[in-house]
């Protein structure tokens, strides 16, 4: 404590002053200053005395600058509180009892208003402390209220983003189920009527045909019949009657003859008689000529005898043939009102069938509509639910809101009155202050005199603002918490020193903070580099050249047969790869409702990275069928999966992962675009205008012109006549434009049993891709409900496809997969054929087996013949550990949680160098588990079959457990 003292200050001015406090929060004791009346006067020249004074545990010292003058008073001494002496000179003069007791008056009443002040000042400063203390608590409630309002408002929304978004799901699942409910519906009445129509044709036309037959037949006999007999009758009739009158002729002709030579005779033997020729010799030989002529009569009317017997033979036959003509009649009127009356009856059964096929159809309709409804009314009931949990949130939140509100109103409140209480205190602290530096100032022609007290809280200082924030950042007279000090050092702010002149203000070099805005950074980040920079150009021309590079690259390696990778990655046949893929289909039958290339796109790292080699894509044309498996214009990529340049994108993507793009293409059919003059849809558009020539002839539906089909109808669509020259040449030509300007580096063949393998083997000769699936899909072979153990016919047939192809593409392993449904429920001896092979086309044809567990017709949403669900874990174990090209599903790896252990197996077959001729020794296949040896590096056990590779003698060298799934499968490893 610094005081200033004049040398005639009143003694109540310097006791007012002489009261003070220890740092040790001790109050010091008082010090009494005595004057003397002095006869003679002191004179001093600027002469400092000092003095000090031990007290307690302070020390006090003293500096007084006196003045030369005339006053006769001096400062002689300091008396402590109990009036004793410290220091002081031997010139000592008695004060008056009246006025020690005044002085001791006086410095009681300074020190009990000096005791109020501090009380008040210590209580006003507590009152601070405990106000900031309040409204730090405040804050915090404040802060904790308002983060658990926008906790518990996140989490609303949070819950009704997720049950907008099952509903929103629920919704399109229930549409989706709807419009396939109806379509099943459709196709259901379609079939019905076309079957029925066909059954009524068939059975009509079989029966009017025979009806027909018959009816012709008969009438081709009788007429026959008649024909013959009436000719006969003709013939008979008119040789009798030609034989009699001939005979009659020559009769007549003889007896003419005999008449006129008996004339004669008569006339000469007239004359003879005249001339005396003998009569009687005459008249013997006219007897005889009578007698002759007789006989010819006679010979004559029994010839007519026997014509007439032959005529009424013949009669009688004409009569019987007559009889037969008309039984013919009566058969064929008998079978004309049969034909009519059956005629009548199918029309009656037709009739009634449609009859029934409408009611069906309206049932259905009526179902269909009852389900919509319901569904439709669930729906609305679930999404007036939603709109009641909306509003119960909107109400929520708008009550946490005016809570939030009044929280702070209140909060602005207590600020309110803190502010009013500090601005009090603050007053008085300024009030006090004042009052403390009134009796203290110095006067106008007196130099400074500084007295410092060690142990006070307060420096006179010459700055005003500095007292004020020592006293704010020191606090009460105690221990202050850290919370609070941290809290007062932030509110006193650290300013930079003020500019006193405005040339220095505006000569400073510093720039004000201008931050740019989030959509202004954003710019900025995708900011192409500027044209004419030439360091930039330079960036710009090695990023040109480098894709170049990277596309020739690519290019080179699509083109070439074998790839320049490893030596045990060279590719071994064309068709076949590798040896080593890993085949991922990356798409389910309901990805076309989305954009999927750009959903497929990012998924390239994350694939390569899991161990994947190849990404079969969906079918990329143009579709009467969103799914892509009913291509229209082959050259038109725009399909319902995305764009051409997002399929650009997206294998350019795969190609950056050292992935391969296996395109789905649709050989075997094509829908037409325009109908014919007979208003059949067999009018192809697009580059590829064909016509019905490339029809094969032998499509029911379609009027193809073209040659017999080389192999099954595919009755929705046109079947391709691959026979054509003109349609080989447009095929292998749109392959090549998909391998080099789209950049697909191989094909899954839709349908192959739709043509013969030969024409796959030219179109993959001529496209040359480095891997090639067909599918080949045959039924396996079942007895009384359960599937055989022999399934050698099943996979011979696509052996022999494979075959036809001239081993230029694998096949999908359907064998194996039916085999896998029965043989992971405790049937694992239907794993191992009699030979000890695998079974399936892995046992016979390793190299061109591509297995699979599901696909997009066997799964997803079709579910036409769905893997078990509980046993996938094992089938994967079985396909990724075998020979053979294995396919794994999007579903499986994204939806089903199988990530981890798909890629678990992936990397265990990639160590154990497994490719698709690896060899394979079963040691064991019954109802408890599987046993096998693939290659020299791994053994996998299917089941809870308990073993070990020690329990195994034929096994030799130190196996290390790599996956272990328990009963399910565990896989070892060669050390």
């Amino acid at each position: 404590m610094s005081i200033v003292v004049r040398h005639d200050a009143p003694l109540k001015s310097l006791l007012h002053q002489s009261r003070f406090t220890g740092r040790n929060g001790r109050r010091g004791s008082a010090v009494c200053f005595r004057w003397h009346s002095l006869g003679s006067r002191c004179t001093y020249n600027n002469k400092r005395l000092r003095s000090t004074l031990h007290h307690g545990c302070g020390i006090y010292r003293l500096s007084i600058n006196a003045t030369q003058g005339d006053s006769g008073d001096a400062f002689t001494e300091i008396v402590d509180e109990d009036g004793s002496l410290s220091s002081g000179n031997n010139d000592v003069l008695e004060m008056t009892r009246d006025e020690l007791e005044a002085s001791r008056r006086a410095l009681d009443e300074t020190r009990a208003r000096q005791q109020q002040i501090e009380n008040e000042k210590d209580r006003l400063i507590e009152e601070l402390a405990r106000a900031e203390a309040k409204q730090q608590e405040y804050m915090a409630t404040i802060k904790h209220d308002k983060d658990l309002a926008i906790a518990e408002l996140e989490a609303a929304k949070n819950m009704f983003n997720h049950q907008l978004q099952e509903s929103l799901e629920q919704k399109f699942a229930l549409e989706s189920k709807l419009v396939l409910a109806k379509q099943d519906a459709v196709e259901l009445a379609v079939q019905v009527e076309k079957l029925a129509e066909l059954a009524f044709q068939q059975a009509t036309s079989h029966i009017l045909e025979d009806a027909r037959m018959r009816i012709s037949a008969a009438e081709t006999s009788a007429a026959d019949a008649a024909y013959q007999i009436e000719e006969q009758i003709r013939n008979s009739t008119e040789g009798t009657l030609m034989a009699i009158v001939e005979q009659t002729k020559d009769a007549i002709a003889k007896s003419l003859h005999v008449a006129e030579k008996a004339s004669e005779h008569a006339r000469k033997s007239t004359a003879a008689s005249l001339d005396g020729i003998n009569l009687f010799d005459e008249l013997s030989s006219l007897q005889t000529d009578n007698i002759k002529l007789k006989n010819s009569v006679s010979n004559l009317e029994s010839e007519l005898l026997q014509a007439k017997g032959e005529t009424d033979r013949l009669k009688s036959e004409l009569e019987q043939a007559k009889v037969q003509a008309k039984a013919s009649d009566l058969r064929a009127a008998a079978a004309e009102r049969a034909f009519f009356e059956y005629q009548e009856s199918a029309r009656k059964k037709s009739e009634q069938m449609e009859e029934e096929t409408k009611a069906f159809l309206e049932k259905v309709k009526k179902e269909t509509a009852k389900r919509e409804k319901a569904a439709h009314k669930a729906f609305k009931a679930e999404l007036e639910d939603i709109m009641a949990a909306v509003d119960a949130v909107k109400e929520t939140a708008r009550l946490k809101d005016e809570a939030y509100m009044r929280r702070c109103a209140a909060l602005q409140r207590s600020l309110n009155a803190s502010e009013a209480s500090s601005k009090i205190w603050r007053q008085r602290a300024e009030m006090a202050e004042s009052l403390l530096l009134s009796d203290t100032l110095l006067g106008a022609g007196d130099e400074e005199v500084n007295y410092l007290v060690n142990g006070g809280r307060i420096d006179l200082l010459t700055d005003e603002d500095s007292q004020k924030w020592k006293l704010l950042a020191d606090g009460p007279r105690r221990e202050i918490p850290e919370w609070m000090a941290r809290r007062i050092i932030s509110i006193c702010p650290k300013f930079p020193p003020k500019k006193l002149d405005v040339s220095e203000a505006f000569a400073v070099n510093s720039v004000a903070l201008e931050l740019p805005k989030p959509d202004e950074v954003w710019s900025i980040a995708q900011e192409k580099p500027k044209e004419g920079d030439t360091l930039v150009e330079h960036v710009i021309e090695r990023e040109i050249i480098e894709k170049k590079r990277k596309s020739l690259e690519r290019v080179l390696q699509r083109k070439t047969i074998q790839w320049q990778r490893t030596p045990e990655q060279t590719k071994l046949e064309p068709g076949t790869g590798t040896g080593r893929e890993i085949v991922f289909q990356g798409f389910n039958w309901e990805s076309w409702r989305r954009k999927w290339y750009t959903e497929l796109a990012p998924k390239a790292a994350d694939l390569s990275q899991s161990g994947i080699t190849a990404v079969w894509f969906p079918p990329p044309t143009e579709s009467v069928a969103p799914q892509g498996y009913m291509p229209s214009d082959l050259y038109n990529l725009n399909s319902a999966y995305g764009s051409e340049e997002e399929l650009k994108h997206c294998i350019e993507e795969m190609h950056a992962q050292d992935l391969l793009a296996l395109g789905d293409v649709v050989l075997n059919h094509r829908c037409a675009q325009k109908q014919s003059a007979n208003g059949v849809w067999n009018i192809f558009g697009g580059k590829l205008a064909w016509g019905p020539e490339a029809i094969v002839c032998d499509d029911p539906n379609f009027q193809g012109q073209g040659n017999p089909s080389s192999g099954d109808i595919f009755h929705a669509a046109p079947n391709i006549d691959h026979s054509q020259e003109f349609v080989r040449k447009d095929i292998r030509q749109w392959l090549n434009w998909l391998r080099n300007d789209i950049g697909f580096d191989g094909w899954r063949l839709d349908f192959v049993r739709g043509f013969s393998g030969g024409y796959v083997k030219e179109y993959i000769e001529a496209s040359n891709p480095a891997f090639a699936i067909g599918e080949y899909w045959d039924s396996l072979a079942y007895e009384g409900g359960n599937l055989c153990y022999n399934q050698d016919a099943h996979r011979q047939r696509i052996v022999n496809w494979i075959n036809a192809t001239g081993g230029t593409s694998s096949a999908f392993d359907v064998t194996t997969k039916g085999i896998l449904h029965s043989a992971l429920h405790n049937q694992y001896w239907r794993l191992i054929d009699p030979q000890g092979k695998p079974t399936g086309v892995m046992g016979w044809w390793p190299s061109r087996a591509v297995t699979f567990l599901e696909n997009h017709d066997t799964g997803s949403t079709q579910g036409h013949w769905p893997f078990p669900r509980d046993k996938l874990g094992q089938g994967y174990a079985y396909i990724l550990t075998h020979p053979g090209t294995p396919v794994v599903f999007y579903d499986h790896f994204y939806d089903f949680g199988l990530r981890d252990t798909i890629t678990e197996l992936i990397e265990s077959r990639r160590r154990a160098g497994i490719h698709c001729r690896s060899s394979v020794k079963i040691y064991h296949a019954n109802n408890e588990g599987y046993v096998a040896e693939i290659g020299d590096s791994l053994v996998v056990k299917l089941g809870y079959f308990d073993w070990n590779p020690s329990k195994e003698n034929h096994l030799e060298g130190m196996w290390q457990k790599f996956v272990d799934k328990g009963s399910d499968y565990q896989v070892w490893l060669r050390q």
